[in-house]
């Protein structure tokens, strides 16, 4: 079996700055975070199914925090994370121009018809990535949850299948991409009215026509949702991710051979962290990954 892990890296660097507790090296550089993120990068690579892997980061200035020190933090150790997966044979992409999200869904739509792969699995706990979700081929990873979710799981949980994700979204809100939706759409009520309307230019601008939904408050959703109609198609159209994200390995590049081991003492150094060269890790053959991001 070969499948194709594709990682969220900005998120898993904010996931373990706010999760890991803070450790700082003997200059007083806050390393806490990257630590934390070798081991759980490590955990992932060990999965049976694993065969191939990049991640993708967005560009530092883009990363930010509720708090303007907790940015700061963040963005001392972006390099850091960046050698952490690099260090372990990751292929590394840094976007600018285009989004994290637009590289992983540029990937996973990319390598869809590779008929060397099993899978395809985006490691995310972003809602807006259940868009690119496809039957059994490409799936959702929630880490967090140890959940994978395929196109059924999908329509379980949303209501509606992949393609009319982004107007659910739009549609109840997404606060982690700053949509805040239109106010009385929840959730039932939002897949209910997309499962018979279908796409949000075929909804009807006619109150008339929304009676035949069993739904509460239906009139007041119909005038609702014909006020503020193009507000709506904006906040799809913002939630849609592009598939045309400079990301150009081959599938054979993105190949997960093991770990760079003089990137990984180097990596140890700058962490001050000996145990790095402690753990059970499969290190590269010599010449056979050269650890560029």
């Amino acid at each position: 079996m070969a499948s194709l892990y594709l990682i969220d890296g900005s998120f898993e660097l904010f996931r373990c700055f706010f999760g890991a507790p803070r450790a700082q090296r003997s200059d007083g550089a806050e390393v806490g975070a990257v630590r934390t993120l070798f081991g759980t990068t490590l955990t992932l690579l060990r999965e049976e199914a694993l065969t191939h892997v990049a991640v993708a980061f967005d560009d530092v200035d883009l990363l930010e925090a509720r708090e303007p020190e907790d940015t700061e933090l963040i963005h001392a150790q972006y390099d850091l994370a960046r050698d952490v997966f690099a260090a372990l044979g990751v292929t590394v992409w840094t976007m600018s121009g285009f989004s994290a999200d637009d590289a992983l869904a540029t990937s996973a739509h990319r390598f869809d018809s590779e008929p060397s792969l099993d899978h395809i699995v985006i490691c995310s706990s972003d809602n807006d990535f259940a868009q690119c979700v496809r039957g059994e081929r490409i799936l959702l990873y929630n880490r967090i949850k140890r959940l994978m979710m395929n196109e059924a799981g999908v329509l379980e949980k949303f209501g509606v299948p992949p393609e009319l994700i982004p107007s659910w979204l739009a549609l109840v809100g997404d606060k982690s991409d700053g949509i805040p939706g239109i106010p009385g759409f929840g959730p039932k009520a939002t897949a209910t009215v997309l499962r018979r309307f279908g796409r949000m230019e075929d909804i009807p601008l006619e109150a008339a026509a929304w009676e035949q939904l069993d739904v509460r408050g239906k009139a007041k959703l119909a005038t609702t949702f014909i006020e503020r109609r193009a507000e709506a198609i904006g906040y799809r159209d913002q939630g849609i991710k592009r598939l045309d994200a400079p990301v150009t390995e081959s599938l054979a590049e993105l190949r997960w051979q093991g770990a760079d081991r003089k990137r990984l003492e180097a990596l140890s150094q700058a962490l001050e962290d000996g145990g790095i060269l402690e753990r059970e890790i499969h290190v590269a053959a010599a010449g056979s990954y050269d650890g560029s991001p």
